[in-house]
Parts: structure tokens; C-alpha cells; sequence
């Protein structure tokens, strides 16, 4: 078993895929998880995961020894990581990076603090993703990829190489976006689209090919706060 405290902020599903990739033996870890913080009253006192939830995100300073990784976050609300992250104020080596052993994910392509990868997904070769990134199952990132801070996968996302993908970015499952291409700052590409040209930042674009929807809510106040593709 590992001999860091690790510590899960979130206790939804992606909080849970977390603790198993702990469980899993993420290679190199060391960490073992001492338990989730939420904000949700209901789960005080409560076991998720078979881990327990030791209080409110606002309990962190309760756990200085603990490294410590933010899963929160869906498309309805995908801002969630960076505004705790950012309430948090903790530096980068405080936060863990997990990668599933059933990743593919070579030496030279390891993603940022905070970062969490699962099974089944693939980086090929010189990929670069950012900080706090979450990459669902299954995901393909070939070569060239640049990945932002905050960016999600969801689950079978496939990008061709030199994509550039930008801080907060969230790509629904199964999309599909063309090599060359550059997503913008905190928009949403839909599940199962195909992108074939570049998405402007803060803007939903769905279908196949994928096409303007609407403007993402919410997000304007991030808009220009950061690079399109932050490095690790």
C-alpha cells in the first residue's frame, strides 16, 4: 500500500473512478486514500467508495500531510475544478496525478498536477496536458496533442494529432475532432460530434460536422483569463 494521504475533494462519480484508480496500483503513486471532502450535508458521516467523508471542502486545512486531487465537475457545471482549485490557493505539489495502470500513457506524455487518467486511454507520443485535466475511458490523444488547464474528456473521445485543445475545454463522449484543429477556452463540443474546424472559445457547438449551437453560460468571466493550452 502507499504511504501518502491522499485526500478525493468531490463524491460523485468521477471522485469514485478516482479511488479506483488508487486501488488499481497507479504506477508510481505512493498514495493511499485517507478520505472525500463534499459540500453536500447529506454525506456527513457517510462512506463512498468504501471511503469516508471526513466533511466539506472547507475541511482541507484539516489535512496539511495530504496530497490531494479535485474531482468534481459534469456538463452541466464543468467550471467546478477551477473555481476550487482556485479557493484552494494550494501549490502545484500538493496535488496528486493519477494515470490508470491500464492507460497508455509514455514518460514523455505525463499530464499535469492534478490530472487524473483512466483506463483504457491512449497518448501516443509528445502529448502535453495541462493541470487538473480529467480524461474519462477510452480516450485517444495522438501526437502533438496540447491539452489546457481544467480540460475534460468524457469517455471515447478521439483527437488527431496537433490538436490544440484549450484551458477548460469539455468534450462529450464519443466526439471525434480532425488533426490540426483548435478548440477553444471553455466551450463544449456534444457527445458524438465530429469536429472538422476550429471552435471559438465559450461556445457549444454539436452534430456531425459539428456546428455552432449557443454560447456556453456561465463562463464569461473566464474567458481571456488564460492561454488556449497551458503546459504542464
Amino acid at each position: 500500500m502507499g504511504t501518502v494521504p491522499l485526500v478525493v475533494v468531490g463524491a460523485g462519480g468521477f471522485a469514485r473512478e478516482t479511488v479506483g484508480v488508487v486501488r488499481a496500483g497507479a504506477p508510481g503513486s505512493g498514495w493511499t486514500v485517507r478520505g472525500i471532502l463534499d459540500d453536500d450535508p447529506a454525506l456527513a458521516g457517510a462512506t463512498v467508495a468504501g471511503v469516508p467523508v471526513l466533511g466539506p471542502t472547507s475541511a482541507l486545512v484539516d489535512h496539511p500531510d495530504a496530497s490531494v486531487v479535485v474531482c468534481v465537475g459534469n456538463p452541466r457545471s464543468f467550471t467546478g475544478r477551477a473555481t476550487l482549485v482556485e479557493r484552494f490557493g494550494l501549490p502545484a505539489d500538493r496535488y496528486a496525478t493519477l494515470v490508470h495502470p491500464a492507460a497508455t500513457v509514455p514518460e514523455d506524455c505525463r499530464p499535469g498536477a492534478g490530472s487524473v487518467v483512466l483506463a483504457g486511454t491512449v497518448f501516443t507520443a509528445d502529448v502535453r496536458v495541462g493541470r487538473h485535466v480529467a480524461v474519462m475511458p477510452s480516450v485517444v490523444l495522438t501526437h502533438d496533442v496540447s491539452v489546457g488547464d481544467f480540460s475534460t474528456f468524457a469517455s471515447g473521445v478521439l483527437v488527431g494529432g496537433g490538436v490544440s485543445v484549450g484551458t477548460g475545454a469539455y468534450l462529450g463522449a464519443g466526439a471525434v475532432v480532425r488533426e490540426g484543429v483548435r478548440i477553444g477556452e471553455w466551450c463544449m463540443v456534444g457527445a458524438g460530434s465530429v469536429v472538422l474546424r476550429d471552435v471559438p472559445p465559450g461556445e457549444v457547438w454539436v452534430g456531425n460536422p459539428a456546428r455552432r449551437l449557443r454560447e456556453v453560460r456561465g463562463v464569461e468571466h473566464l474567458l481571456g483569463r488564460s492561454g488556449s493550452a497551458s503546459a504542464p
